[in-house]
């Protein structure tokens, strides 16, 4: 792959605003060259159309799509482009020609074409294949079976042209990959991690263990380890000019030495970088205090791939369960004694059932692989049986990986899968083969799965009532697996979706149900109307527009989870997540959860009684930046960044949100202000409407110069003025050292250009500020550089001169101190506060009907992005901080995740074959047949594991002779004949049913129901009334929809013998 293969490079702009999310995990030079390159794909069934899918939405530059047979109704269980009636048209429709016109709809810059000059004689092996074919091609992709002879010869074109192979084939709940990229395939980024980076604070001249001189660095501890490893190359930014003659922007190898330390190599360790000179001059053991910044520079590797005829020969080593070694060996015989089947048998697989046919297959693995235990049989039995099966989550999973195999070929960005990789699922599958009458293909869309399921669990797929919540990428891709599955399908079965996102533009590379057409659209309806009208009509789906939150649960409530059979999340947020997860837990339904960062994908199932939920383990919080650093004394890009968006929106945002509470509340608005400094509001109001108000563009653009001024050299010289560049602290040591980096004031110049992101950051700034403050405004705005040039030549700067009594705080704790104490001092704030109103007093009726428009952050809109990247740089360069771009600025301030189609893919079919087990009895009563998946597509990496059963409490009941061990699934239960019972009769059936125990309290919520230190008088009163009126008696805002049919209520127990408090779970009381 070191030819022109991999040497074409798009010079065509990529479109940010489409390949947005997937930028950041591609990155551009690796998007341009997929932009370049062509893809072959042979075959059109379910795991072929996946991998066209997935490769077509990250933008290759062309597709074109090889198959010569029909469609069949095994075809309907995975492709997703084929309708029933498909399979009952003319011969002559190949699959290929069927799915081409709906795949080129997924990306208008994306040539989707068919190769109708290859018959099913040249697949099948019968005539030979024209080689010239396969020139225009980056990598060639087989997705079917065929003879191991074409599959030779094709892998013979290509290793000689040097065009990257893949071949891939699913069979059942069973895939199969095979990877070759040539003798020397040059990976650009072998895993795509963010290069490390670091802030120096010293470096040292020592003597390492071969006695050379070296310097040896030292980063920050607080802001983490440094990730490097020996060998790694880096390069140096902002050093100054004590650094031991060391280059900036030039590369250097370490050796790492610690989690914190490393050692610069020294001239006869390397010549391929550069080195550190004239260190005998130094003293041995000098160090010197340096806040420059290290960053890892990436490297290409060359790897070298074995042909299909020698991997054939080898034992695949690659594992996707820990709980299988042994199965990756197995796989491949059996995977060749199914292909030497189908050579004796007209090119033909096993029919459903067939069960001499699947013991021939088996005969032949035993012959390949000399240790096939009985449990192996098994495996391979199904295999055979159900091989002609496509099921959806199968090639949903095995497509997402072969996917993002053929961006690995066109971009040369990440580490191919090396030979051969297997996967299986036979935890899903029957106990035995099934009865030939419960397999037989009808002609039905789900024949798939009755070959491999049988139709009883076919018809239990069709009566599901699952809830979806989310509608983007994974739940997209949900959608389309259940509707080929037939989840919902049936008289009694039901999807329900809900989003409260509309459509954007980003969304289209990799939310693939939705077209351009459907921007600003719902994603829910539209997302419900593609799966309904394109896959699967006999869907029955409803969608919402509402986040399922607690204030959404007179819609998503009590009846509705009464009637689920599950839930799937497919959301961006943890909260979210973990509210759902609570209510999973409340009805005892399983869940489904998944999601995906960049080629990184998880799932977990959660299965009721039988596992842990998904708010058993939490990540711990994000680790916030203290206001002191944003302040004053930042030392990341992130740090300018935030202080930026901070900016933006108390000047955009808040700014115009209080001018207009206070045009229409009048002088009355300050009466209601609660925060700690209404002088501040007052006065950024009073700028708005009478210091600072703007007439026109001009007045904008002066304004902006000025706020420019203030922010990056009048503040700047004022906090130098507190603390010199020499100061040091009550200890001897540098004020300005360690993380606080000793800031300079910026001369304004509008043609400077930032070195490292090469943006002119001063004129920027004055151009995004003076728009955002004429939209502000409601003022034409102007982007014209030589207009705001114009207006900035008569601009006059007052001049600054810093000033003493100006106290600055150091942290966040001596803020706080400052803040509580001018508080107290109050006296003139007051007056001043008083002054400002008086002259505010008649603006609201002046200004009647006059209302300002907040500019609300968002971080895909440019104009936005312009002015929080260039106010971010100009802080950056104040401070001597790397500066960035706008493209990598977007994704820290707007915490964007990165996502690709081809792991969203791969974790929904995950995710989805669990449902299969779900859904069987012998299944989902056994915690080994479940399994929670992690996957880095860029690795490549997998690993399937059991999950975590739930953790219990143990419990001793004085009525139980056994302990009671009880988990968060748990409750205590009425009986269902007992609806909305008196608090008195609630006491009685609990302290009859469990002899020996007390209620001390009872509570809902934060009201305190019985306590036994409550007044007697009221306890009567209380024990006679119904729970509900009891509730409602304390807390007359509590109301009960006429949809609620459960209350949660917490009880403290104690034994009657020795007044042991007993840890018991909620109760949970039905009131209808």
């Amino acid at each position: 792959m070191s030819g022109n293969k991999m040497e074409a490079t798009a010079t065509a702009e990529v479109d940010e605003k489409l390949y947005s999310r997937q930028l950041y995990v591609m990155g551009h030079e690796a998007q341009r060259r997929m932009m370049a390159s062509n893809a072959l794909v042979i075959g059109l069934s379910g795991l072929g159309v996946e991998v066209a899918k997935n490769c077509i939405l990250a933008g290759i530059r062309g597709l074109t799509l090889c198959d010569p047979y029909p469609p069949t109704s095994y075809d309907l269980g995975g492709n997703f482009y084929l309708s029933a009636s498909d399979t009952k048209k003319n011969k002559n429709d190949t699959r290929a020609a069927l799915c081409r016109d709906k795949l080129s709809e997924l990306n208008p810059y994306v040539s989707v074409t068919v190769e109708s000059g290859v018959s099913i004689d040249v697949l099948e092996g019968k005539d030979g294949i024209d080689n010239s074919i396969l020139d225009p091609f980056t990598c060639v992709v087989v997705t079917i079976p065929l003879p191991d002879s074409t599959l030779l010869a094709l892998n013979a074109k290509c290793r000689a042209s040097g065009i990257a192979f893949i071949c891939s084939r699913v069979h059942s709940v069973f895939g199969q990959i095979f990877c070759d990229f040539g003798d020397e395939f040059i990976c650009v980024d072998k895993d795509g991690e963010t290069p490390a980076t670091s802030q120096l604070e010293s470096l040292t001249v020592c003597t390492n263990d071969k006695k050379e001189k070296v310097l040896a660095g030292k980063v920050l501890e607080d802001q983490g380890r440094h990730g490097l490893e020996t060998g790694d190359t880096i390069v140096l930014a902002r050093l100054g000019n004590n650094a031991f003659g060391l280059e900036e922007k030039v590369e250097y190898q370490i050796t790492s030495t610690g989690p914190f330390t490393f050692e610069l190599l020294p001239s006869s360790s390397s010549s391929s970088v550069a080195v550190v000179d004239d260190l005998d001059l130094v003293a041995e053991e000098e160090t010197r205090a340096v806040q420059g910044y290290i960053t890892q520079v990436k490297k290409p590797v060359k790897l070298s791939f074995d042909s299909y005829e020698v991997a054939l020969k080898k034992t695949p080593e690659l594992l996707f369960d820990f709980a299988k070694f042994d199965r990756p060996p197995l796989l491949h015989a059996a995977f060749q004694a199914l292909s030497r089947y189908c050579l004796e048998h007209n090119n033909e697989l096993p029919q459903p059932g067939d069960a001499a046919a699947a013991r021939e297959v088996l005969r032949t693995t035993q012959e390949l692989y000399d240790d096939v235990s009985e449990q192996d049989e098994r495996v391979v039995l199904h295999l055979a049986s159900g091989s002609r099966a496509v099921l959806s989550p199968v090639c949903a999973a095995i497509g997402g990986m072969v996917g993002q195999e053929v961006l690995k070929a066109c971009s040369g960005k990440f580490t191919p899968i090396p030979g051969f990789f297997y996967l299986d699922a036979d935890e899903c599958l029957p106990a035995e083969l099934l009865p030939a009458t419960e397999v037989t293909p009808s002609g039905s869309r789900y024949d798939s799965q009755i070959a491999v399921f049988g139709k009883k669990l076919q018809q239990d797929l069709l009566d599901l009532k699952y809830f979806l919540i989310g509608a983007g990428a994974i739940g997209c891709e949900m959608l389309k697996n259940w509707a080929l599955m037939g989840v919902g399908c049936g008289d009694n079965g039901h999807v329900y979706v809900t989003d409260m996102d509309r459509i954007e533009k980003s969304n289209l590379s990799r939310q693939f149900l939705f077209r351009n057409t459907d921007i600003n659209r719902f994603k829910s309806t539209c997302a419900a109307d593609a799966a309904q009208n394109t896959m699967n009509s006999e869907l029955n789906i409803t969608a919402y527009q509402e986040k399922a939150a607690p204030d959404t649960e007179h819609l998503f409530g009590d009846e509705f989870y009464d009637r689920l059979d599950g839930v799937c999340t497919a959301l961006d947020n943890v909260e979210a997540r973990l509210y759902v997860d609570q209510r999973c837990l409340f009805y005892r339904l399983p869940l489904l959860e998944s999601g995906t960062l960049g080629t990184k994908g998880n799932t977990q199932v959660v299965v009721p009684h039988l596992t842990e939920h998904y708010g058993a383990t939490r990540d711990p919080p994000e680790k916030s930046i203290p206001v002191c650093t944003l302040k004053n004394f930042p030392n990341q890009i992130q740090h300018t960044l935030q202080w930026a968006r901070d900016y933006f929106e108390g000047e955009f945002t808040q700014t115009a949100t209080e001018v207009n509470s206070f045009i229409e509340q009048g002088p009355a608005y300050f009466e209601s202000l609660q925060q700690s400094s209404p002088l501040e509001t007052v006065q950024s109001i009073h700028r708005a409407l009478v210091q600072e108000r703007p007439e026109s563009f001009d007045d904008c653009v002066v304004w902006a110069r000025l706020k420019f001024e203030d922010l990056f050299h009048n503040q700047i010289r004022q906090l130098l003025h507190n603390f010199p560049p020499d100061q040091k602290t009550s200890s001897g040591t540098q004020f300005w050292s360690g993380s606080k980096r000793c800031p300079k004031a910026l001369v304004f110049d509008e043609t400077q250009k930032c070195e490292d992101a090469l943006l002119t950051n001063h004129l920027d700034f004055v151009t995004a500020a003076a728009n955002l403050r004429a939209a502000m405004f409601r003022i034409k705005g102007s982007t014209d550089p030589s207009k705001v040039t114009s207006v900035l030549k008569n601009v006059l700067v007052p001049d600054f001169l810093p000033c003493d009594g100006i106290k600055i705080a150091q942290t966040d704790e001596e803020a706080k101190q400052d803040n509580e104490q001018q508080q107290q001092a109050g006296g003139g704030d007051n007056y001043q506060m008083e002054e400002l109103m008086s002259q505010l007093a008649s603006k609201p009726s002046e200004l009647a009907g006059f209302t300002l428009e907040p500019q609300e952050f968002d971080k895909d809109l440019d104009a936005h992005m312009a002015f929080v990247t260039a106010c971010s740089n100009l802080r950056a360069l104040n401070y001597q901080i790397p500066t960035e771009d706008v493209h990598r600025s977007r994704a820290i301030a707007g915490r964007i995740i990165p996502a690709i189609a081809t792991t969203t893919a791969l974790v929904t079919g995950l995710i989805s074959l669990e449902l299969y087990k779900l859904v069987q009895p012998h299944c989902n009563n056994k915690l080994e047949n479940f399994k929670n998946g992690f996957v880095n597509l860029a690795v490549p990496f997998m690993t399937l594991s059991e999950p975590m059963p739930p953790a219990k409490t143990k419990s001793v009941l004085p009525s139980q002779k056994e302990e009671w061990n009880w988990t968060a699934w748990d409750s205590l239960d009425l009986p269902t004949t007992m609806i909305n019972p008196t608090m008195g009769e609630l006491i009685d059936y609990f302290e009859t049913k469990y002899d020996g125990l007390e209620i001390n309290m009872l509570s809902h919520g934060v009201s305190i129901l019985f306590s036994f230190f409550a007044s007697p008088i009221k306890v009567k009163q209380r024990k006679a009334m119904k729970m509900t009126d009891v509730i409602t008696s304390i807390n007359p805002r509590v109301t009960f929809s006429s949809t609620q049919k459960y209350l949660s209520l917490e009880v403290i127990a104690c034994t009657k013998e020795d007044d042991e408090e007993v840890e018991l779970p909620y109760l949970k009381l039905r009131i209808r």
